[in-house]
């Protein structure tokens, strides 16, 4: 019956993927759309040769951009009311439709698998990685009751295709029971809350890219390239939904730093003991936190603070895929 469940595990592990290629195709597509608005919208309004007036009726309006020092003042296309704002276009509907249809899926796969191991399903690195890539996934869904940030789901859903993608061909290693150090309620509390914290760092690394190409884009001038960048919000905006969704993830990851240094006194009987895994653990925590009081204190805005934000999702990835895999110590738990 393990063997079963397991099995259907990884059937539904693949279905998800597959739909969420979908998913990203059809987000991709998107983009491609919004970019092909943006661009006839443009030419329409080139094609104005009646003044600001009838520039206005077009739905023109005028935005300021910085050039050597000198603030000059241009009319730009808005672009078609179908891009981001209401319904959005219909390949942005079918690629949110296709994600929650995978999400099912990669549930579906997660519940199996913990039916399977009779325990919580992330024992392990593959676990982690099918969990994680879920609530990843869960997490951007559920913020677009609060933002619309669909504009990600790009993002999001190519990062779960290759975290999957790894861990299915990588990480997979069949239902075993846990090591005595994680037979411990704090499996719970302290994991599934890094994985929640992950989830947030990876959302705001989608923002903060965009933020980066949104700042280009505007120091460009909007004749510049990435046209459908004119759909989304501007660098400012961009900057401060990146700096909420940090703030929640900061917390989050705060609380696994304390959680995991009471499991590591009751495991262990020490709070602290300078494992690889305890130190990246901080670093991190060091980086969002850095990132955070730079913002706050140090007036660090624009492209700064984005590429602090993006050092601190690299700093999140090196953790998860080679120190818990190469680096040996007492958090060698990946199963492999």
């Amino acid at each position: 019956m393990t063997t079963n469940l397991a099995t259907y595990s990884v059937v539904l592990t693949y279905s998800a993927m597959a739909v969420y290629v979908i998913a990203f195709i059809s987000f991709a597509l998107d983009m491609a759309k919004r970019s092909g608005e943006v661009t006839a919208a443009a030419a329409a309004g080139a094609d104005d040769t009646a003044g600001s007036a009838a520039a206005s009726a077009r739905g023109a309006k005028t935005v300021a951009t910085v050039r050597g020092g000198t603030v000059v003042l241009e009319q730009v296309a808005t672009p078609p009311s179908g891009g981001s704002a209401g319904r959005g276009t219909k390949f942005e509907r079918v690629g949110m439709a296709m994600t929650i249809l995978a999400l099912v899926l990669h549930v579906a796969s997660v519940v199996f698998r913990g039916i399977a191991a009779d325990r919580v399903p992330w024992g392990n690195m593959f676990e982690f990685s099918l969990t994680g890539t879920a609530l990843i996934t869960l997490i951007f869904l559920l913020v677009q009751l609060w933002q619309n940030l669909k504009f990600l789901g790009v993002f999001i859903t190519g990062l779960t295709i290759i975290l999957l993608g790894v861990a299915t061909v990588n990480y997979w290693v069949p239902v075993v029971p846990l090591q005595p150090a994680l037979q411990s309620y704090w499996l719970v509390i302290h994991v599934f809350v890094a994985i929640a914290g992950t989830g947030f760092f990876a959302l705001g690394a989608g923002l903060a890219v965009a933020q980066l190409v949104q700042t280009y884009r505007q120091g460009r001038g909007p004749s510049s390239k990435l046209r459908f960048m004119a759909t989304l919000p501007d660098a400012d905006r961009l900057e401060v939904l990146t700096y909420r969704v940090l703030l929640v993830g900061f917390v989050l990851w705060t609380f696994t730093l304390i959680a995991g240094a009471i499991w590591a006194e009751r495991a262990w009987g020490r709070y602290w003991g300078w494992d690889t895994k305890e130190v990246w653990t901080f670093i991190i925590w060091v980086v969002y936190a850095g990132y955070i009081h730079a913002r706050a204190t140090r007036g660090w805005r624009g492209a700064r603070s984005s590429w602090l934000a993006l050092i601190g999702f690299a700093a999140v990835m090196f953790n998860f895929s080679v120190v818990n895999v190469f680096f040996k110590g007492l958090h060698s738990y990946s199963g492999l």
